[in-house]
């Protein structure tokens, strides 16, 4: 699973090598080969990979969309301190602005186009795999491991309910309250925090390139 992917590939460069000499923290390519080489995984590691941009452009794609929703001056980021607080939102939207400029957001129209029923039922199921995702990371045995995995996917739940609200989204009054869409603080919270772990990721992945290519 994807999810699973997030986690294990934040280890892999956030690996503590403990030799006699030293303790230091690095990037460990013999597991990350063991785990997306595609020789190796017989050709399951390149489709993780490529699971984990496709998952990138979604949170893009969301980011880009909710936009409106914290544009309005009734989103306010409450730390008790106001001049704090208009700059974390300035921040949020000249970061969120960035987002929308980026041209090759995941088209979400195009994945659920189609027969209408099939697309309900389509969204339906992906719905429902988070909820089993989210029952299954109750399971895990490392604390970190379970509580980075819940974050993760109730990010990504947060993403899909994001896509799947355009119309909410663009119906949503200027001012006052947005009965119809609304994001409650631990969907925020949980939203940027994937976003964070899976752009991470991406970026760590051209650091794994450059190391596999000094090791061949």
């Amino acid at each position: 699973m994807t999810i699973f992917l997030f986690i294990s590939e934040n280890t892999f460069y956030s690996w503590l090598e403990d030799t006699w000499l030293e303790k230091k923290w690095g990037h460990n390519v013999t597991e990350f080969q063991q785990r997306f080489d595609g020789v190796l995984t017989e050709g399951e590691g390149p489709r993780r990979l490529k699971n984990l941009y496709f998952l990138y452009l979604i949170e893009l794609r969301a980011l880009s969309k909710v936009l409106p929703f914290f544009e309005r001056p009734d989103f306010q980021l409450f730390t008790g301190d106001k001049v704090q607080d208009a700059e974390n939102k300035a921040l949020l939207l000249e970061i969120l602005h960035e987002i929308k400029s980026f041209p090759l957001h995941f088209d979400e129209n195009s994945f659920f186009a189609g027969d209408k029923n099939e697309a309900h039922k389509l969204k339906e199921d992906f719905r429902q795999h988070f909820r089993n995702i989210s029952r299954i990371m109750d399971c895990v045995g490392c604390f970190k491991c379970r509580l980075w995995g819940k974050l993760q996917t109730q990010g990504l739940g947060t993403a899909l309910k994001i896509l799947f609200s355009e119309k909410l989204i663009a119906n949503m009054p200027e001012s006052g309250p947005s009965y119809e869409f609304q994001l409650t603080r631990q969907e925020i919270v949980s939203l940027f925090n994937a976003f964070g772990r899976i752009s991470t990721s991406v970026r760590e992945l051209e650091n794994f390139r450059h190391l596999l290519q000094n090791v061949h």
